[in-house]
């Protein structure tokens, strides 16, 4: 019986320890499978690189928007109406007698509304109609612009405001900026590659953003316009835009 344990025990050790050497073989087996195909990769494989560049572009602005409209309020819908379209057509009519082309002024809001009162006792009490109509006004000649504001304010304008500064063609801008950032971006390529080395084959992708500086515009005091005295209508700079472009190109090097 003796002997037949111990046959039994060197025979599992005989299987166990084939059984490393089989774990062993399949292990240095991979790891040169692994090693023959990192030495079969070219020397020269190609890689990306990724650079940022920044543009920017100075303008003065050639347009100016401002809005203009009138609230009017009475018991009756149709003199409510009547009493702003006169309001707004006398403006208009000021705003164009300025030398403002029709197709530079948009209506681009309309609103007739019932006004009511409510009661501590939650009910409501009906007082009239309130409107409120807006325009959209684009001024070319910035020498006209305080004389606009007056004579709208004069003719019962009491809405006037969100005056903004821009460019007709903003697209001209920006190309002028994306191509100041472009050979931004290329000129820290250069940078790079020179030094370490690489040569380019191409570029893979390139991707662009925009940011627009608003200019801050001026107001002071300038000499009225209308006839009353009381009336003076502000001096107004539109100073400059800063237009800026960011690119960013990634290239296939070697």
């Amino acid at each position: 019986i003796m002997e037949e344990k111990t046959h039994t025990i060197e025979f599992s050790e005989k299987v166990f320890k084939l059984g490393l050497a089989i774990i062993a073989v399949t292990a240095l087996f991979l790891i040169g499978q692994m090693i023959y195909q990192f030495k079969s990769l070219p020397q020269n494989a190609p890689h990306e690189i990724t650079v940022s560049g920044e543009g920017k572009a100075l303008v003065k602005p050639d347009i100016a928007t401002i809005s203009f409209g009138a609230n009017t309020q009475g018991l009756k819908s149709q003199e409510v109406v009547n009493r702003n379209n006169d309001i707004m057509n006398a403006v208009i009519k000021s705003i164009k007698e300025s030398g403002v082309e029709d197709k530079d002024i948009k209506t681009t809001f309309y609103n007739l509304t019932p006004i009511y009162d409510y009661t501590p006792r939650g009910g409501r009490e009906f007082k009239g109609y309130s409107l409120d109509q807006q325009i959209s006004v684009k001024i070319r000649n910035f020498d006209k612009i305080s004389e606009i504001l007056d004579k709208a304010a004069a003719n019962g304008a009491n809405t006037i405001g969100d005056l903004q500064f821009t460019v007709d063609d903003m697209e001209k801008i920006r190309a002028e900026a994306r191509t100041e950032a472009i050979k931004n971006a290329k000129e820290k390529a250069m940078s790079l590659i020179g030094p370490a080395g690489l040569t380019i084959e191409r570029v893979v992708s390139i991707t662009e953003g925009h940011g627009i500086q608003p200019p801050q515009p001026f107001y002071g005091q300038a000499e009225a316009f209308s006839k009353d005295a009381a009336s003076i209508a502000p001096q107004i700079q539109p100073g400059q835009m800063e237009v800026v472009s960011n690119v960013t190109l990634t290239y296939r090097v070697r």
